[in-house]
């Protein structure tokens, strides 16, 4: 029950997320119809033909995800892969205090807690 308020809502992110795939279609649609057809005289389209053009340009520019840490992965994260290999067992726990103190403890929510112990201001537990 302690962590039950970290899925209470989670059945809604599909609903959400098909929601602004809808909307940005309808958008897609629109500005197309309403636009394109009378500046460059190109056919009128239907919904489902802008959502084919919305799924054929993110296969055309955005592309489909992939692992980035493939033979040719990013430089940044090849450097801190590096980095964080050569820090010493005490480098290594006062960058992650560092990271701590800056952002929480991101992306885990105060409320999936498993202990009665909440963080100050300076990113330290304290007693409840």
């Amino acid at each position: 029950m302690k962590n039950q308020c970290c899925h209470k809502f989670r059945f809604l992110i599909p609903l959400v997320v098909l929601a602004f795939l809808a909307l940005f279609t309808y958008a897609v649609y629109a500005l197309w119809n309403g636009v394109l057809a009378e500046v460059l005289a190109v056919k009128v389209i239907t919904y489902w033909q802008a959502l084919g053009i919305l799924v054929l340009a993110k296969i055309l520019f955005g592309g489909f995800p992939h692992r980035r840490g493939g033979p040719c992965g990013h430089w940044r994260e090849r450097m801190m892969s590096k980095h964080w290999e050569s820090a010493t067992p005490e480098q290594r726990e006062k960058m992650r205090d560092e990271m701590r103190r800056r952002f929480g403890d991101w992306p885990r929510p105060s409320c999936c807690d498993t202990d009665d112990t909440k963080p100050d201001d300076t990113g330290k537990a304290t007693g409840a």
